[in-house]
């Protein structure tokens, strides 16, 4: 899977129509790390393997093709 960035962890949670809460509820980690995930881009590995994780379970992939986003698997 592609790195996970700001902007396309906002792609995927409109995607999906999740709010910061749900992520994070999902993702198992606290809602100021996605916050500040998506304002600064700082978060650990660790934290960006869970979301991408949380993604993947509800079908949900991060790309990098010509930019950074993501997409729904079929």
């Amino acid at each position: 899977m592609a790195e996970l960035t700001p902007e396309a962890n906002r792609a995927a949670r409109a995607i999906l129509k999740w709010s910061v809460r749900e992520l994070a509820e999902h993702a198992g980690i606290a809602f100021s790390t996605v916050h500040r995930f998506e304002t600064t881009g700082a978060a650990t590995d660790t934290t960006k393997d869970k979301i991408k994780a949380a993604y993947l379970a509800h079908k949900v992939e991060i790309t990098n093709g010509d930019g950074t986003g993501a997409r729904l698997l079929r």
